[in-house]
């Protein structure tokens, strides 16, 4: 048996490159902890007649606290050593005052992914090396800025996260409440879907002022509510011992206490939003359905109409995304998406983006990149929220279901909704939505064309059956062999 001779691969060679450069002349890192900050700048960059305090240490690096003073002497400290740009490691949120006092001072900040900056294979791990490493990468461009939104868009979300912390918390206190109302066998929670309603507001607060008859109890029910008041009150037998009632007092004051707070925070938010451009050229918002109902915890003035002039586009358009949900994406994204140049940028940010792992030509592993960002957050909820959804990304959700299961699904949906969040923000224009019966026609149109095309190329032909008398067309053709 003659062996095969094997052909020569072509290696495709790119011309050589220029040699490594400094692109940050005047660059410092700094890696940043909870107590103390160790600074590196460049190699002969401090002043001659510098002695440094820490005399372990050489010139060129310096550690400082982390109180405010220290931060303003480090920021003196680096425009005296003529810096222009600083890479900080991200580290939980010990490095954001430090930004903070550095921007005011005219530096250029670049944040850097703690991935970005790993220690080299053999490198010792010392702090002091750390700076002067994450400063040599930065020297030389080889770090990637992190996402960060304007000064005005970090306000607006530190009061949305402010926000979704107190909702929270005041939904704890509702656990709290169901809890003393079952160990006094009160089954309040069997007859009402909410008990934080208005008529299970009405029938807690009766309770913890004294009242222990069920007819009176029941009374409390409103006309809307579809429990029947014969119902309610069969519910509201229960023991009423003292020490649980004492606790649904407490939790109940804890309860509407958040809610007070809640209402401060939105009225904080409101004005936080006054204070931006209005970008919206004079758009009108769509009219809303009149069955929508007011989700619970919503704010307390019309979000979509400030967010339209903030965006200028109003994002509750898309599939999946309301009120709430755009409102996270606003005050975390901001109006302002060029620091991502495509979509695909856009959505391998939020970890939406299949990650290929292949070698020798095969595909090993596929998975997403992992994501902690509350707008990724965002965007997997919206995809989930279309799992029954009579639209084309409803239609989707439950296709890619149905092949891969429904994390997956999620994954994808979302991603489309990021894409279109993407385009829509940055473009400006019109979204109209997609009805379920268009997508299944096109994906049927494009599924045909794809048979065909593979039939043809193995020497078949498609051809569609003929529908029988007043029976409906199938969509399914037919091979036959040529």
């Amino acid at each position: 048996m003659v062996a095969r001779k094997k052909k020569s691969a072509k290696v495709k060679v790119s011309p050589l490159s220029d040699p490594l450069k400094q692109i940050h002349l005047h660059a410092a890192g700094i890696d940043a902890h909870s107590r103390e900050h160790f600074v590196a700048v460049p190699v002969g960059s401090a002043p001659k007649d510098f002695v440094n305090p820490d005399a372990n240490l050489p010139p060129h690096i310096r550690i400082f606290g982390t109180n405010t003073g220290d931060l303003e002497a480090c920021a003196a400290w680096l425009q005296l050593c003529q810096v222009e740009t600083v890479a900080v490691e991200s580290t939980g949120v010990y490095h954001l005052a430090l930004v903070e006092v550095l921007e005011s001072h005219g530096i250029t900040v670049l944040i850097a992914d703690s991935r970005q900056t790993k220690s080299a294979p053999g490198r010792p791990k010392t702090d002091v090396l750390d700076c002067q490493w994450i400063q040599r990468l930065h020297s030389y461009g080889l770090l990637r800025a992190s996402f960060q939104p304007g000064p005005e868009i970090r306000k607006l979300r530190a009061y949305e996260r402010q926000r979704e912390m107190l909702v929270s918390y005041a939904a704890m206190h509702i656990q709290h409440m169901q809890k003393a109302l079952e160990l006094m066998n009160c089954k309040l929670m069997n007859v009402l879907t909410d008990i934080v309603g208005v008529t299970g507001m009405l029938i807690i607060k009766a309770i913890v002022r004294g009242v222990r008859d069920p007819k009176r109890l029941a009374a409390y029910r409103h006309p809307n509510c579809k429990a029947e008041e014969a119902e309610i009150a069969a519910a509201l037998q229960g023991t009423w011992k003292e020490e649980y009632v004492f606790e649904l007092r407490q939790t109940l004051k804890l309860y509407e206490e958040y809610q007070r707070r809640l209402q401060d925070c939105d009225e904080q938010i409101e004005a936080c939003l006054k204070q931006f451009q209005d970008v919206s050229k004079g758009q009108k918002l769509a009219a809303k359905k009149s069955s929508a109902k007011r989700k619970k915890h919503s704010m307390s003035f019309d979000v979509r109409g400030w967010l339209l002039k903030l965006l200028g586009v109003d994002a509750t358009l898309l599939e999946g995304i309301d009120e709430a949900t755009a409102f996270v994406l606003a005050s975390e994204l901001g109006p302002d998406l060029s620091a991502f140049a495509t979509e695909r940028h856009f959505t391998s940010w939020l970890g939406l983006s299949p990650n290929h792992r292949g070698s020798g030509g095969r595909v090993r592993r596929r998975s997403v990149k992992a994501s902690a960002t509350r707008a990724a957050r965002a965007f997997r909820m919206a995809g989930a929220g279309c799992h029954h959804a009579k639209n084309a990304l409803g239609a989707f959700y439950r296709r890619i279901a149905a092949r891969s299961g429904g994390a997956k699904a999620v994954v994808a949906t979302a991603r489309k909704i990021a894409e279109r969040f993407y385009r829509l923000v940055t473009k400006k224009g019109d979204y109209v939505r997609q009805a379920e019966d268009h997508y299944e026609e096109a994906y049927r149109l494009k599924l045909t064309k794809s048979l065909q095309r593979r039939a043809e190329e193995l020497g078949y032909e498609l051809t569609p059956i003929k529908p029988a008398a007043n029976v409906a067309p199938t969509a399914t053709p037919t091979a036959t062999l040529s």
